[in-house]
């Protein structure tokens, strides 16, 4: 009997989390994180302040969870869209489109690229980014270097200046371009980069 209220206690618990998850971030999403307060989160999530302070140290911390989830997610869907790809360059091109369109979905360019660097300030978010999208980018390019698909260059500036310009592409398209329009340019960067 002991063991049942355990499991059902862990899933009240989990449930709670993933209740103030959904609800900062759709506050943060909606309004910035400076101007959401923790009584709207908790209001919100229908959950008491306590409990907010249970599972995180506080808002910052909260965020910085959803920052996580939020590029794990981009991540995922950054593997799975270059996983058909046919040669080195093309895994390049559809990851990059796939970190693209992921990342301006569900306002993930607002929490992770502008609210993530002012909350969490650079080096935070790109340390959180080097577990998950940016690792992506990394393990893309350090193949295609292995394999002589593209030039001959430094790994590291250079998962650092592919980064800044995927970055620079989703804000873009966040900010309203249309994908279509920027696909082709990213593309294009990324065929620059091909070995001749």
């Amino acid at each position: 009997m002991q063991e049942k209220k355990g499991i059902s206690n862990a899933k009240r618990t989990e449930k709670t989390r993933k209740l103030l998850i959904k609800a900062g971030k759709k506050l943060f999403v909606e309004k910035g994180f400076a101007a959401t307060s923790t009584p709207e989160i908790v209001k919100t999530a229908g959950v008491t302040r306590g409990a907010l302070y249970h599972h995180f140290e506080d808002k910052k911390d909260l965020f910085r969870a959803i920052v996580e989830q939020d590029c794990e997610a981009v991540g995922i869907e950054i593997n799975r869209g270059s996983r058909e790809a046919g040669s080195m360059i093309d895994m390049l091109k559809t990851g990059s489109s796939a970190f693209v369109k992921a990342i301006t979905a569900q306002g993930r360019a607002r929490i992770i690229l502008i609210e993530g660097l002012a909350v969490l300030g650079q080096r935070e978010l790109l340390a959180i980014e080097d577990r998950f999208t940016r690792l992506s980018l990394r393990q893309g390019l350090e193949a295609a270097l292995k394999h002589g698909a593209i030039k001959p260059l430094s790994l590291d500036p250079l998962v650092e200046l592919v980064s800044s310009m995927l970055d620079g592409a989703a804000l873009k398209v966040a900010a309203g371009f249309e994908f279509e329009q920027i696909e082709p340019i990213v593309h294009a960067f990324i065929d620059g980069l091909a070995a001749e």
